[in-house]
């Protein structure tokens, strides 16, 4: 992988894909700068180097069209914070204006360039608006694993302006590098816990790890569709009835791989989807009609963190509870504690896929864990095998 730290920036024009698709109040103030704090080991090497960085992204979905909310005016404050240095800005991301204002950038310089989504040919990975914005630049840099899996403009179909001088970013090379622990190379026993609601949107994920993991830990809405084809009574618990069939298909593939597939044997019940409701524990296989399992019970917390602590490699992908009712963010605080401490022991822990990050970040497990991926779609797509066009961009 050709990385940053294989190239001497000096004197040279860094144009750098990032993904500040940050989360913003009504006065569009930036309200999470994790993604921003994340790039900003590259800004500095290519700095120290003596080069000057412009930096190109995209915020929310203006769909080709210029509107304020979406221009990345409101954010260059929050950017120059994050930096430590004051960034340039400029309202275009390509043309005279684009390209003057990166002529006239010096060593040791930022300039952010406005919101390349504000041209429709970025979602189409048009090439003549890719060579366009490659112009701005003597080097391309992709430290954008959020948009990765995306082969738009700047994300993929630039780099082939660049044949000798396309890199990966420091961040890109790390979230590239704990996937592949994970699938690769990670010291074994690798256990994988999947939670969330659907089974259907987890299975090519499934049967792409299976190969490589140990254990299987299957939690959150989707476990009910497992003890429903094992033949357990869920009572009005979610259920996908068309993938009973497939959830055994899985168990059966788990065993072939030797992998040992751990579903809750208990779970915390209700009789509606409402926090201040009646709860009580019951046995997973036998909740009564009209009451439906919201978060893992506390014999299957005491399971999962005797497989969790005797793990040595760790990936985490959704919630084993409705972690957003108090009430029922039990089991996922549960799952949060045991991989903290397994992390503690020496455990590598990978965190990845919107709900599972959002959970970390709320409850602070961020700083407990070993990795948090920034690419929610991005990185799924890698778990379930797939090259990702930003990737393959630089690689080829």
């Amino acid at each position: 992988m050709k990385t940053i730290n294989d190239f001497n920036f000096r004197d040279k024009k860094a144009l750098v894909r990032v993904d500040f698709n940050v989360p913003q109040d009504d006065q569009l103030n930036v309200t999470d700068n994790t993604r921003i704090v994340a790039v900003k080991p590259t800004v500095e090497k290519i700095l120290k180097d003596g080069g000057s960085v412009i930096l190109m992204t995209h915020l929310g979905r203006p769909k080709g069209e210029v509107k304020d909310e979406f221009s990345l005016k409101h954010i260059v404050g929050e950017v120059s914070s994050v930096l430590g240095q004051e960034v340039k800005f400029v309202d275009e991301c390509i043309g005279e204006k684009a390209e003057k204002a990166a002529a006239e950038l010096k060593p040791g310089e930022i300039l952010l360039l406005e919101n390349v989504r504000f041209h429709n040919e970025e979602e189409k990975g048009d090439e003549a608006f890719a060579e366009q914005l490659s112009k701005l630049g003597d080097a391309y840099v992709n430290d954008a694993f959020g948009t990765a899996h995306r082969a738009h403009a700047s994300t993929a179909v630039i780099a082939k302006f660049f044949p000798s001088t396309k890199f990966f970013g420091l961040l890109m090379d790390k979230e590239l590098q704990a996937i592949d622990k994970v699938l690769k190379s990670g010291e074994r026993p690798v256990t994988a816990i999947l939670g969330g609601s659907k089974v259907s949107t987890k299975i090519t994920i499934i049967e792409n790890i299976l190969p490589a993991i140990d254990n299987l830990i299957i939690g959150g809405g989707m476990a009910f569709t497992f003890i429903k084809a094992l033949g357990g009574k869920i009572g009005n618990s979610l259920v996908e009835e068309d993938k009973l069939p497939l959830a055994l298909e899985i168990l059966g593939k788990a065993k072939e791989h030797k992998v040992k597939v751990y579903l809750p044997s208990d779970a915390i019940i209700a009789e509606s989807f409402s926090n201040d409701v009646e709860r009580k524990e019951a046995d997973i296989y036998a909740i009564p009609e009209g009451w439906m399992g919201l978060d893992a019970g506390h014999k299957s917390r005491d399971q999962f963190n005797d497989v969790l602590l005797n793990s040595r490699t760790i990936l985490w992908n959704g919630p084993i509870g409705v972690f957003e009712m108090s009430h029922f963010a039990g089991g996922t605080v549960a799952l949060g504690d045991s991989i903290a401490e397994a992390t503690r022991l020496g455990a590598f822990s990978l965190v990845g896929g919107g709900d599972s990050v959002a959970f970390v970040k709320q409850f602070g497990y961020a700083d407990k864990v070993s990795y948090v991926s920034t690419g929610g779609g991005a990185m799924l797509e890698s778990l379930e095998g797939l090259e990702l066009p930003g990737v393959a961009a630089i690689n080829n």
